[in-house]
């Protein structure tokens, strides 16, 4: 039980700091300062939870993650149930702690959705926008699974990867999708959001799991050949 109240808190803390970051300075790449913020919020926040709930549930976080481990074989599959049930529920619990801190404070959500995720970076074309996704959460995951594999002996700087190239994808996707990588990290702020947040939601279920699985199957390749 532990595990899974640690990536509901992870996942919480992950959209107040991430999305809340986006809300507040918006993601407007012309502009580029709230474009690079919103990535090392997300990054940083990565950082921050891989050294604080990581000895507890491994800090996936992101049912993309914990897909690709349960593909890997590290976990088990009603673990794999409980821990994505359990980012879901911290996304929403997040988004619900940013709707009370700006509406009690008159604060301007600056992306006008709570940080949700959407296709007007790729002209409303949801396969542009799931090829992006599936792209950014491979390169993403299958980074994670390097560098948490017993053979690569990365130990204490595993989480200071994971959040960079967690930033790095972001720098690239913000623009084009507002970066989900993340299914939980994007259900939350589209059911506050509503609309077309809600109507594109499956882009950004759909591609983080398929780029997750992807990663998962050639890591394995590729490891078993060493």
């Amino acid at each position: 039980m532990k595990k899974y109240i640690a990536e509901l808190i992870g996942t919480c803390v992950l959209v107040v700091l991430g999305c809340g970051t986006a809300m507040l300075v918006g993601c407007d790449a012309g502009s580029g300062c709230g474009y690079i913020l919103t990535a090392l919020a997300f990054g940083l926040t990565i950082v921050a939870m891989a050294y604080s709930i990581g000895n507890i549930s491994g800090c996936h976080i992101n049912p993309a993650v914990s897909l690709g481990v349960f593909l890997s074989g590290g976990m088990e599959a009603k673990e794999f149930g409980c821990y994505v049930v359990s980012q879901i529920l911290g996304s929403v619990v997040g988004t619900a702690i940013l709707a009370a801190i700006f509406g009690l404070g008159g604060v301007k959500d600056m992306t006008g959705g709570y940080g949700s995720n959407g296709l007007a970076g790729v002209n409303g074309n949801p396969v542009a926008g799931l090829l992006v996704e599936v792209v950014l959460t491979f390169i993403f995951v299958l980074a994670i699974l390097g560098v948490t594999s017993k053979k690569a002996g990365h130990g204490s700087f595993a989480g200071i990867v994971i959040g960079l190239t967690l930033t790095l994808v972001h720098i690239l996707g913000i623009g084009l999708t507002g970066t989900s990588v993340n299914p939980a990290r994007s259900i939350g702020p589209a059911l506050f959001a509503g609309g077309d947040a809600l109507k594109s939601l499956w882009v950004f279920i759909v591609g983080p799991l398929a780029g997750g699985a992807l990663a998962a199957v050639v890591y394995k390749s590729l490891e078993s050949n060493d």
